[in-house]
């Protein structure tokens, strides 16, 4: 573990704070008129996801944690576990189905995932940025409705609810980015 200075914390950091492991989710850098500068932090708990603020002067000292990043195929799903295989070893991990949080419909069969650990503590699970999902409700197109750039409502074959355009119609195959929750393109 590393100790960097209170204004070297940036998003994304993971921090031994308070006796857990906190990732650093914004960061904002304050310069007042009077006295020292400061960095605004809002923390999140990667173990139970409580939000905390904090405010570390330049002077403040913080514990960097440094995870470690294996890339594990997702197999299936049982009783709210998530089951994970290493590709180099071929182990099998259990993992709990929240952490994956709103993101979990988008986890398809054979999908590689980064989980990051603490050790033998498995924190975090990120899926890809872009997830191809099939469209399998969605309105028949109007005339004219293509013109302006508008949106129509879709249910996807993942259960989920998101706005499309209205040229895209149903059993079609998109690019939904899962940060955003939005279509980004045709697949």
């Amino acid at each position: 573990m590393a100790r960097i200075n209170g204004n070297e914390i940036k998003p994304g950091f993971v921090l031994d704070h308070d006796g857990g492991l906190w990732a650093a989710v914004k960061v904002n850098h304050v310069k007042p008129g009077k006295g020292g500068a400061f960095a605004q932090v809002e923390l999140k708990n990667l173990r139970d996801g409580r939000k905390l603020n904090e405010r570390f002067r330049s002077e403040d000292k913080v514990e960097q944690v440094q995870l470690e990043t294996k890339d594990q195929q997702f197999l299936y799903e049982s009783d709210g576990k998530l089951v994970f295989m290493d590709s180099e070893t071929f182990e099998q991990t259990e993992l709990d189905a929240d952490l994956l949080g709103e993101r979990r419909p988008f986890l398809q069969d054979g999908m590689v995932a980064a989980v990051e650990y603490y050790g033998d503590e498995a924190l975090s699970v990120r899926i890809p940025q872009k997830v191809v999902c099939r469209v399998a409700e969605t309105e028949p197109v109007l005339n004219g409705q293509t013109a302006a750039k508008s949106f129509k409502p879709a249910i996807l074959d993942n259960g989920l609810r998101i706005m499309i355009p209205p040229f895209v119609g149903a059993d079609e195959d998109i690019v939904v980015n899962t940060e955003l929750f939005e279509y980004s393109e045709r697949a």
